[in-house]
């Protein structure tokens, strides 16, 4: 178990955190949420030890280990898979298979297991110190926006994968569908401190508004009652005869407590501007083929007509092109064959994963947002500004200091400066928090152009589109339905495939013996606890019940015999018994639950293991 108590964080004049406090118990799976800037990271980077609390004590159980993604980048074994291996336990070190089934949930095929780490690209090389991580059953898992380096099959994969997580775990996501598919508990940093609740993210956040609102009336409240004693002390204090009751309300006016207005949080709150248009087409791409290696081409003979309102998602795994899409109908990239067609009075704005690197870093805030439109005056450009959240003296920033997320609200700035009629969004929602996200959504949804993006976010693909362009099996096609329709319907063929007929093809039944004796020796290992209390709770209850029938006869006794101070000391104790009574059922009605859970959870997986191959 994890515990953090009254922890307190200063970066000179910023304060993270002050008084802060958080526990998290066997089994618990956390969803650690706030906004950009309020301190998730910074408190992985104290659990983990690489910075200290300047007071408070984070206190980790002897032996307890915690396992996060490292960052840096450094192998020493010759193949994908051996250096995977290093993250198994000890006693698991010949247990090759069960690296391969999380190398394969992530993205890494047959062919992989035998390549250097060094051949693959950044992002690949990140998944492989997951994988390193996910093998090494650590008491605590702490991931830091783990969907920023998967792509959409990933993910999916790692959400089953994190739902059957045995141990505690402690997670970072502006993804909210991600988060709330895999945590037990949220907790919220908020306002220096940190809350925690069982349930989702609109739980806690619903919580904290409630309990804000209370604060607010009570605040005002106690000012009123403040303002009608402090004018009823000044109005008698001359007259001698109303001394004693003027002392009186004094007194009472020292003892009222003076709760402190709560500072207003700004929230991402913006349009984008929309450049009228009367035609259907804004743009027309017949034939587009492109590679950046003519061998290996990404995108071949693609045609697409976009209409003037369409809702339009590209979808598909990391690396097939779908990001090279974007850029070429923005016209960062011309294709080896084909036409691109756009309307005369077509107006784009375009957000791409390197544009954030394209801001020009010695600019302030406002000088990069008015330059995307130099008709606008410097009042709509401060407006803009403000609705970015870089307000007053914040917009005179100069990019060069400002965060990924800032850089990303600077970009978006930029293309709310400028009018358009097509929005070209490759990931926008990377660098932000979850309300900006919302925000976005809203803003995107009420767009009365066209939206074209890239995204691996379920959420924003459940919201959005009404079309889907798929990059899967080497191929780009068409899905005209919804993001749910296109899952019911084609689905994604890599969850299909069976992982350990894959990683087992050179002795199957050898290595489905291995995972279902895996998967039993876990299942005992998480599911005896939990019965060896049942029992114990069981056996308790029953004690007790044995020692109330005893005093109860006791009772009957004395009541006939009419001793009242035997009655009462009976009575007390029959009271006290049941009350542990009652503590022990609802203690052994949650292990219960959790029990069942749990087992299911496990004989699911076994059952899986049986099923026919199609």
């Amino acid at each position: 178990m994890l515990r953090i108590d009254n922890i307190e964080k200063f970066y000179g004049k910023q304060v993270l955190f002050r008084d802060a406090s958080l526990q998290v118990q066997p089994h618990e799976r956390v969803g650690l949420v706030g906004r950009n800037g309020s301190g998730k990271s910074t408190l992985l980077q104290m659990i983990l030890g690489e910075t200290e609390p300047d007071e408070g004590n984070i206190i980790v159980p002897k032996g307890y280990r915690i396992g996060h993604v490292a960052q840096h980048l450094h192998f020493t074994e010759p193949t994908v898979l051996q250096e995977g291996c290093l993250g198994l336990p000890p006693d698991e070190i010949y247990d090759h298979y069960k690296v391969e089934a999380v190398l394969f949930g992530l993205g890494f095929t047959e062919k992989d297991m035998q390549l250097p780490p060094m051949n693959f690209s950044g992002g690949f090389q990140v998944r492989l110190n997951l994988a390193k991580v996910l093998v090494s059953h650590p008491n605590l898992l702490l991931l830091d926006e783990p969907t920023n380096y998967l792509d959409i099959v990933s993910i999916r994969w790692i959400i089953k994968f994190l739902k059957r997580w045995p141990h505690e775990l402690i997670l970072i996501s502006h993804d909210r569908e991600f988060m709330d598919s895999i945590t037990t508990h949220t907790a919220l940093i908020h306002r220096q401190k940190i809350r925690k609740l069982e349930g989702d993210t609109a739980k806690v956040y619903a919580q904290i508004a409630q309990d804000e609102e209370v604060h607010e009336k009570t605040r005002a409240n106690e000012a009123k009652q403040r303002e009608h004693i402090e004018a009823f002390v000044e109005r008698f204090r001359a007259q001698a005869s109303k001394a004693a009751i003027v002392q009186s309300r004094l007194k009472l006016l020292e003892k009222l407590p003076q709760l402190e207005e709560l500072e207003a949080i700004s929230d991402l709150d913006f349009a984008f501007r929309y450049s009228p248009f009367e035609a259907k087409r804004l743009m027309e791409a017949s034939n587009l083929t492109f590679g950046y290696d003519k061998a290996n081409l990404l995108i071949k003979d693609l045609s697409m007509s976009i209409g003037s309102k369409d809702r339009i998602a590209i979808i598909g795994k990391n690396g097939k092109g779908k990001s090279t899409l974007i850029k070429l109908l923005a016209g960062e990239l011309l294709p080896l064959q084909g036409t691109i067609n756009k309307h005369q009075l077509l107006k784009e704005g375009y957000f791409g994963q390197t544009n954030i690197d394209r801001l020009n870093s010695t600019a302030t805030v406002e000088e990069e947002i008015g330059s995307a439109n130099p008709s606008l005056g410097r009042t709509a450009v401060r407006t803009i500004c403000g609705t970015m959240m870089f307000g007053g003296e914040a917009a005179e920033k100069k990019v060069q200091v400002l965060s990924g997320g800032e850089r990303s609200r600077v970009m978006l700035g930029k293309i709310i400066a400028a009018p358009s009629n097509m929005l070209l969004l490759d990931e926008p929602t990377n660098h932000l928090d979850m309300q900006s996200i919302d925000a976005m959504v809203e803003a995107l949804e009420n767009f009365a152009g066209a939206v074209i993006i890239v995204t691996h976010s379920e959420l924003v693909l459940r919201t959005l589109p009404t079309r889907l362009l798929v990059f899967q099996d080497d191929n780009v096609s068409w899905f005209n339905g919804t993001y749910d329709e296109f899952l019911e319907k084609v689905g994604w063929r890599e969850e299909n495939e069976e992982v350990v007929a894959t990683t087992a093809a050179v002795n199957p039944k050898k290595a489905l013996r291995q995972n279902r004796a895996a998967i039993t020796k876990e299942r005992s290992k998480v599911i005896k606890p939990l019965q060896d209390e049942m029992k114990r709770l069981e056996e308790r209850i029953m004690k007790l019940e044995d020692e109330e029938a005893a005093l109860n006869t006791g009772l009957t006794s004395a009541t006939h015999a009419q001793m009242g101070s035997e009655i009462a000391a009976l009575s007390k104790s029959v009271k006290k018994i049941k009350a542990e009574i009652d503590s022990c059922f609802e203690r052994l009605e949650t292990v219960t639950n959790e029990h069942d859970k749990l087992a299911a959870e496990f004989d699911a997986r076994l059952a899986e293991l049986d099923l026919p191959k199609k």
